[in-house]
């Protein structure tokens, strides 16, 4: 290796491997490592560098098997074999490399974090770049503090699945909660779930960059989880994710017949649509037609499909006769408006609709009305 002898004699390389000493081989380790990392490598010296690396690994010295982590923690030239042996080594040599080396694949930072113990995990949570192989792992196997570090990593990549797995496994833990909460995108499905279980000043945060207005929060932290959640649709209705938020909202067991009709009767005909069709499990465009039949059978079939309450249907029937009503009669109009006049025409229909139900309606409309009086004399 021509690069290498140029920086270390002959007697450097016998003390490396033969050294009487621990310490002398660590002088000379580290040399060789500071060479390895400064030098220009063809692939032949490569090779070479990394045997060489494999020697001191398997050294008994810890201060030798340390020179490498101290020296070439981010270096690409550690072999994968030598990587995950130092791995396995005591602290002080396997938290650099697990924190920094780009030596290990996806698949191995994953099983280290399922075997390998908090502090490790901890380590591999705060690495520069965190890929969802990773933090799925992580996820699922990570103690606290790891988790609480990844959700606090801007370079860690979490799908949605894995954030509702850390909310279901930490819901009473403040600091992984608030780790969730601080990220720079959240689902919206998360963020409904986050703002029942933080703090008031996690909470804010939520309410100011998580697009959840103050009275949705208010509600939800107060335990009126359906009357927030639709409120989150009137906001989020134009950019959210309508058959996402379905969806989750129907595995926590929430997509009910009440919400849908508080919905409903709020003018909310999407998310209707994709609610049925998710508690239905038909296509929404199969679920659309049959909705919108102007016949009587359409709505009553996919209605029986979907398991609701017989005794509602007179009631969701009325509120979707008032929707196509206000479609024919208004045309373009702004939403506000529509969904006064929407519960208003909804609320004068006779139907058999709980009085809490009514109660939350009547409230809404009242509100409605307000803002419109204050909008006139402003």
């Amino acid at each position: 290796m021509a690069t290498t002898r140029t920086a270390l004699t002959d007697e450097d390389i016998r003390t490396l491997v033969k050294g009487a000493t621990p310490d002398e081989r660590a002088v000379a380790a580290r040399k060789l490592c500071s060479n390895i990392e400064k030098a220009p490598l063809g692939d032949e010296d490569r090779a070479l560098a990394a045997d060489i690396l494999r020697v001191m690994a398997a050294d008994a010295a810890q201060l030798v098997r340390k020179a490498i982590a101290d020296t070439l923690r981010a270096s690409p030239l550690v072999p994968r074999d030598v990587a995950l042996k130092l791995s396995r080594d005591v602290e002080e040599i396997c938290l650099p490399m697990l924190a920094f080396s780009p030596a290990f694949t996806d698949d191995d930072l994953s099983e280290i974090v399922r075997l390998g113990g908090p502090v490790r995990q901890v380590a591999i949570a705060k690495r520069p770049e965190l890929s969802r192989t990773v933090t799925d792992s992580i996820a699922e196997h990570g103690g606290e503090r790891a988790v609480a570090a990844a959700c606090a990593n801007p370079g860690a990549d979490f799908a949605e699945a894995s954030l509702q797995r850390v909310v279901d496994r930490f819901e009473v833990s403040e600091r992984v909660l608030a780790a969730v909460a601080y990220r720079n995108a959240l689902p919206l499905s998360v963020t409904e779930r986050l703002i029942t279980l933080v703090g008031d000043q996690v909470r804010e945060h939520l309410i100011a960059h998580h697009a959840v207005d103050a009275h949705a929060a208010l509600e939800i932290a107060m335990g009126a989880a359906e009357k927030a959640t639709v409120d989150i649709v009137d906001q989020a209705g134009q950019t959210a994710d309508v058959k996402g938020l379905v969806t989750h909202l129907n595995s926590q067991k929430r997509l009910s017949a009440s919400l849908l009709l508080r919905a409903l009767a709020h003018g909310h005909m999407t998310f209707f649509e994709w609610g049925v069709a998710e508690l239905a499990g038909i296509p929404h465009h199969r679920t659309w037609l049959m909705i919108h039949d102007a016949g009587q059978l359409g709505l009553r079939a996919i209605y029986e499909r979907a398991g609701l309450p017989a005794r509602l249907f007179p009631a969701f029937r009325a509120a979707v006769d008032a929707f196509h009503s206000m479609e024919h009669e208004w045309g373009p109009r702004d939403q506000e408006t529509f969904q006064q006049r929407m519960l208003e025409r909804f609320l004068t229909q006779p139907q058999s609709v709980a009085r809490e139900d009514v109660d939350y309606l009547l409230e809404r409309l009242g509100k409605l009305a307000t803002a419109e009086k204050l909008a006139k004399t402003a």
